[in-house]
């Protein structure tokens, strides 16, 4: 089964970061303004504020086109009816992920070295996350930086689709594709802009821009 979904504007939501208008209208707007998938993170919500949230976010993507993906929470992902999950090296295993979710669903890994990217099984993961290319700061617990010449040798080893993640900007889109990713997954690029369409359109013409 061929899941359709565009890594390129690739929206990571924090509740923190998001603060301001929330982050149901910060997907609204940020959908608006060319993002084209978006991840529910949070970290501190148990499943059935996942659940709540989640629901929101699927009433304001219908009807765009751009799947939601949970992070992390197997329970919430299912309940919502979410178009992915989303997984780390320190979570779930990703097969047995797949159990769980069955085979409609999109499923991400977070990858960080070229040994966690060579072992992905493309008949259980659809797409990995690898980084962090930058430090940053929504994610303090985060491994070494790897920069685009790590982000290349990582992406080169990986047998489905990457998208570059950790302190990635607007301006990172071009050498992330030169790397070979298929996009980029930003939090504090939109979430907590003061105009959360503007700061997703600018990253949707730099992706086009280093597509031309």
């Amino acid at each position: 089964m061929t899941k359709m979904f565009d890594l390129s504007v690739y929206l990571v939501l924090d509740p923190d970061l998001c603060h301001g208008i929330g982050m149901v209208e910060t997907t609204r707007l940020a959908v608006a303004g060319g993002a084209t998938i978006v991840q529910l993170r949070d970290k501190q919500a148990d499943t059935a504020k996942m659940i709540e949230t989640g629901r929101a976010l699927k009433a304001v993507l219908a009807g765009t086109g751009v799947p939601l993906i949970i992070n992390d929470d197997v329970e919430a992902a299912i309940a919502i009816g979410a178009e992915g999950l989303h997984v780390g090296q320190g979570d779930m295993v990703a097969a047995m992920a797949r159990q769980h979710i069955g085979t409609g669903m999109i499923l991400g890994l977070s990858v960080e070295t070229e040994e966690l990217a060579r072992r992905v099984d493309p008949s259980v993961v659809d797409y990995v996350g690898i980084g962090p290319v930058f430090a940053t700061g929504t994610k303090p617990d985060h491994k070494q930086p790897i920069g685009f010449d790590g982000l290349a040798r990582i992406v080169a080893m990986a047998p489905v689709p990457a998208v570059a993640i950790g302190g990635v900007k607007a301006e990172h889109a071009g050498p992330a594709l030169a790397a070979g990713a298929k996009g980029i997954a930003v939090v504090s690029a939109i979430c907590g802009q003061p105009d959360p369409k503007a700061a997703a359109h600018r990253i949707a013409a730099e992706i086009e821009r280093a597509r031309a």
